[in-house]
C-alpha cells in the first residue's frame, strides 16, 4: 500500500520527534501531550483538511510550553518500567489491567471502508473527518484523494483510476455551483457574521455532493483506546478480508508496540493472537460458503435510483415492553419479584401508567436528560435500507448492535433534493453511473475491494438492534435539525414505527426531543451561531 509521506522542514521534524512516534507513516501515537490538547487536537482534527501533525504544527505549537521535552524523541520508542505489566498480563493473564492504559492514536489516508473497520468496537472512542466540513476538492501530493490499491493491475487499475479521477473531477466541477446556489437560494440574514454564513453555506454544499464520492475516498480518524480495545481491534483487523486492514493492522502494532508493548504482546504470537485471528477467519469463511449455498443472491448492478427494500423496517419487538418497562421502574424503589410488578402493571389504569412514566422521565430540560436503566427492558430491530453517508453517521453508536451488508450499487442511489434544484441532476446521475460501471467490473475478480467503486449516495443494508435508553440518545441526537437529511429521515421513521407499530405511545413520548419538522434551510445556521456566541462569549 502506498501511502503519501508528508515533507517538514528540519526545524519542524525536531518539534514533531517530541510528541509523535513518527514523522513518515500514515499511522502514529500522541505521546507526551497533556490530555486535553490530545482530545482538543483530535475535536479540530475532524473538521480540516489538514493532517494532524500539520494541524498541531499550524494551530497548536505556539501555545505549549516545551520547555520540558526538549530532550524527548518519541520517534525510537518509549522507555517503560513493564516488570510489574509483564508479571501480571503476560504471566497470569489479567486482561483488566490492559484497561487501565490508554493511547491517543491518529490513523491517517484510510479508505472510507476501513474507517467502518477502525470503527466496530464498543470500547474505543474514534473521531473521524467530516465530510460536511470539508471540501475533498483538495488534492494529496497532486493526486485525488482516494486509495489505490496495489493488487489493481494493468487495465483494472487504468480503469479504477480513470473513473475515480471522473468521479473527483465532477465533484471539484459541482462544489463551486452548488455553492453558488446555497448563496442564492438562502441569502446571509441581518446579523450573521461572514465567518457563520460561510460555514452554512459550505456545510450545505458538501452535504449535498457528499453522496458523489466514492468509498476509496481516504479519511483520517482518531482513536483513543485501552489496550484492550486495541488488541481486539488488531485481532478484527488481521483477519479481515480486506487487504488494506491487514496491511493498515501492521502499521497500527508497530505504532502501539512504542507506548504500550506489554499490552499487545499476544497479538502477533502464533499460540494466542495467531490462534484467535485463525479462528476467526475461519469462521467467517465457513458462514460465507453456507450462506452462498443456502441464499440465491444475485447483486446485480442495476445501479438506479430506485429502491428495491422500504428504508426502515421494524422487525422485531416485545408486545409487552411497555409493562416491562414499567415494572423496572418500580423494582428498586420495592421489596417485590419482577414477577409480581409486571402482574400489577398490567392492572394499571391509563392515566397512573402516564403518571409513573412520567415521574421516571421527569422534564427534560434538554435531550441530554436521560432517564435510568429500566427504559433497557424493551429492545427493538430494525432493518435500514439508506445511503451509505447516512449509515456511516448512524454506525458511530457503536453500544446499539449493528451489522451491516457489503457495500454495492444494487439498492440504488440518492438523489438529494437541493442537486435537483440547482439543475445539476444530470452529471450527478452521469457519475453515478460510472460508479456502478466500475462496480461490476471489479465485483467478480475483487469482491471485496469492489466497495472502493461505490459512492456514498448508493444505498446500503444494515440491521441496528437497540434498548429504549439506547433508542432515545439516537433518535433524538439524529433527528436535530442541524442534522443530514438522510439520517434525520431514517431516524424519524424509526421512532414512528416505536409509538405506531410497536405500540410503545409512552416511551415514545418520552423521546420528547425528537424532531419530526421538516428542514428546508441552512441546517448548520443555528449551530454556527451558537458556535460563534461560545467563542465570543468571556472567559470563565
Amino acid at each position: 500500500m502506498r501511502y503519501v509521506e508528508e515533507p517538514f522542514t528540519d526545524e519542524e521534524a525536531v518539534v514533531l520527534r517530541r510528541y509523535f512516534t513518527n514523522l513518515d507513516g500514515p499511522v502514529f501515537a500522541l505521546v507526551n501531550l497533556p490530555e486535553v490538547v490530545k482530545g482538543a487536537l483530535f475535536a479540530r482534527y475532524s473538521r480540516t483538511h489538514k493532517s494532524l501533525r500539520r494541524l498541531f504544527l499550524d494551530e497548536f505549537v505556539g501555545d505549549l510550553d516545551m520547555s520540558g521535552d526538549l530532550t524527548v524523541d518519541a520517534t525510537i520508542g518509549l522507555k517503560r518500567a513493564e516488570d510489574l505489566y509483564e508479571r501480571v498480563f503476560v504471566q497470569y493473564g489479567d486482561d483488566s489491567v490492559a484497561q487501565l492504559g490508554g493511547v491517543h492514536l491518529a490513523c491517517e489516508q484510510a479508505s472510507n471502508v476501513l474507517t467502518k473497520v477502525l470503527e466496530w468496537g464498543r470500547l474505543a472512542a474514534y473521531l473521524e473527518q467530516s465530510t460536511r466540513y470539508i471540501e475533498y476538492d483538495r488534492r494529496l501530493d497532486g493526486r485525488f484523494r482516494y486509495l489505490r490499491p496495489p493488487e489493481f493491475r494493468s487495465s483494472v487499475a487504468a480503469e479504477y483510476i480513470a473513473t475515480m479521477d471522473a468521479i473527483f473531477t465532477t465533484y471539484r466541477d459541482l462544489l463551486p455551483q452548488m455553492t453558488d446556489w446555497a448563496r442564492e437560494r438562502f441569502p446571509k440574514q441581518r446579523g450573521d457574521s461572514d465567518m457563520v454564513y460561510k460555514s452554512a453555506i459550505r456545510a450545505k454544499a458538501c452535504d449535498a455532493l457528499r453522496g458523489l464520492l466514492p468509498a476509496s475516498t481516504l479519511s483520517n480518524v482518531g482513536i483513543y483506546g485501552t489496550g484492550q480495545a486495541y488488541e481486539a481491534l488488531l485481532l478484527r483487523m488481521r483477519a479481515h478480508p480486506l487487504p488494506e486492514a491487514r496491511t493498515y493492522a501492521r502499521s497500527m502494532l508497530t505504532e502501539l508496540r512504542k507506548v504500550i508493548p506489554s499490552f499487545l504482546k499476544r497479538v502477533d504470537r502464533p499460540d494466542r493472537g495467531g490462534a484467535w485471528t485463525a479462528y476467526l477467519e475461519r469462521t467467517r469463511e465457513a458462514t460465507r460458503e453456507l450462506a452462498d449455498r443456502f441464499v440465491d443472491d444475485d447483486d446485480g448492478d442495476a445501479g438506479g435510483s430506485r429502491p428495491d427494500r422500504p428504508m426502515v423496517t421494524l422487525l422485531d419487538w416485545d408486545p409487552a415492553g411497555e409493562d416491562k418497562v414499567l415494572a423496572a421502574i418500580l423494582y428498586p424503589h420495592t421489596q417485590r419479584r419482577e414477577a409480581d410488578l409486571l402482574d400489577l402493571v398490567s392492572r394499571m389504569g391509563v392515566a397512573d401508567r402516564a403518571a409513573l412514566v412520567q415521574a421516571y422521565v421527569g422534564d427534560r430540560v434538554n435531550r441530554r436528560h436521560k432517564p435510568g436503566r429500566a427504559f433497557e427492558r424493551t429492545d427493538y430491530r430494525f432493518d435500514i435500507c439508506c445511503d451509505y453517508g447516512a449509515f456511516r453517521d448512524l454506525q458511530r453508536h457503536r453500544m446499539l448492535t449493528v451489522e451491516w451488508q457489503q457495500l454495492t450499487t444494487r439498492h440504488g442511489y440518492e438523489l438529494p433534493a437541493p442537486i435537483a434544484e440547482a439543475g445539476l441532476a444530470e452529471p450527478y446521475h452521469e457519475a453515478m453511473g460510472r460508479s456502478a460501471e466500475l462496480h461490476a467490473l471489479l465485483v467478480e475478480q475483487f469482491p471485496v475491494q469492489a466497495q472502493y467503486a461505490v459512492s456514498l449516495g448508493y444505498r446500503i443494508g444494515f440491521v441496528m438492534q437497540c434498548n429504549a435508553r439506547e433508542a432515545m440518545h439516537m433518535l433524538e441526537l439524529r433527528t436535530s435539525p442541524q442534522g443530514h437529511p438522510s439520517y434525520r429521515a431514517v431516524c424519524q421513521e424509526m421512532h414512528r414505527l416505536i409509538a405506531e407499530q410497536a405500540g410503545h405511545g409512552l416511551l415514545a413520548d418520552a423521546m420528547r426531543h425528537v424532531d419530526h419538522g421538516v428542514t428546508d434551510g441552512l441546517e448548520r445556521l443555528d449551530a454556527e451561531r451558537a458556535s460563534e456566541r461560545r467563542r465570543s462569549a468571556p472567559a470563565t
